[in-house]
């Protein structure tokens, strides 16, 4: 049994996305303590892909620099392996089936198990196709999160009763990336996953501003924000840890509001 449905035990979650390695390892641990200490609920964390195809530019060269600068699996996970020493909330990986695949599905879910790592998002994973990773990570007790897109539709009662963790709704059509207003139904999809689940649900792609998470979190359990942080990463680079906690705690201060 994961940890990552805890993350909304205390009310509205919000779930800031960090690309791992970017601009390398020892900020990565640094952005990671300050999401926690500033109030994050849940780290989602990147583990970087050559072909990231639900990413727009910013985190596509977030990915890019990471590479670059020679992080790789094993390096992630012992890198969480560190800072699970002091931060204990929920961890999720996203990243691309290719990237577990290649790592070995078994071996990759026991080392997230090792790590603490009680989630894994992969978004080029259809759910018909899902059983190839669902039943190992069972067996780690790693939460195989699914997402829900505008364009489920009937998909959605389907993707929500066999859900675990929580489920991801992806707000706009199109990659990740910071959206100056999301006009989806969302309320018709959250509806159709609470007639179906108990399991939580968060709002993903696009979310930049305080208002924007506090909209998004507001129907919905929780604001999942990308895009917004990488930039400040990629704008301050090794002093980016200070800024992105800042920015976090304002995020965060939005969700309690509606507590």
């Amino acid at each position: 049994m994961s940890n990552i449905k805890s993350a909304f035990k205390n009310g509205k979650a919000f779930i800031p996305f960090i690309t791992c390695g970017d601009p390398d390892l020892e900020t990565t641990k640094e952005l990671i303590r300050q999401a926690a200490a500033n109030g994050a609920d849940l780290i989602e964390l990147g583990i970087p892909f050559s072909d990231p195809t639900a990413e727009g530019p910013v985190i596509q060269a977030a990915s890019l620099r990471a590479l670059s600068g020679g992080v790789t699996t094993d390096k992630i996970f012992d890198m969480v392996a560190e800072v699970r020493h002091d931060v204990d909330i929920p961890f999720a990986f996203m990243t691309y089936a290719n990237v577990v695949y290649s790592y070995d599905a078994e071996r990759f879910m026991a080392r997230c198990c090792e790590t603490g790592v009680g989630g894994i998002i992969l978004p080029d994973l259809p759910y018909e196709e899902k059983g190839e990773f669902a039943d190992v990570a069972k067996q780690y007790g790693i939460d195989l999160i699914p997402l829900v897109a505008p364009t489920s539709d009937n998909r959605v009662a389907m993707i929500a009763k066999d859900a675990d963790g929580f489920i991801y709704i992806v707000s706009s059509l199109g990659v990740t990336g910071v959206r100056s207003e999301i006009t989806t139904d969302l309320e018709k999809i959250v509806s159709v996953i609470r007639e179906n689940t108990d399991v939580p649900c968060a709002v993903g792609f696009g979310i930049s501003t305080p208002e924007q998470a506090a909209a998004m979190a507001g129907v919905s359990d929780g604001a999942i924000v990308g895009s917004a942080i990488i930039k400040l990463v990629e704008k301050y680079g090794k002093d980016s840890p200070k800024y992105v906690g800042e920015y976090i705690r304002t995020m965060k201060d939005a969700l309690i509001a509606l507590n």
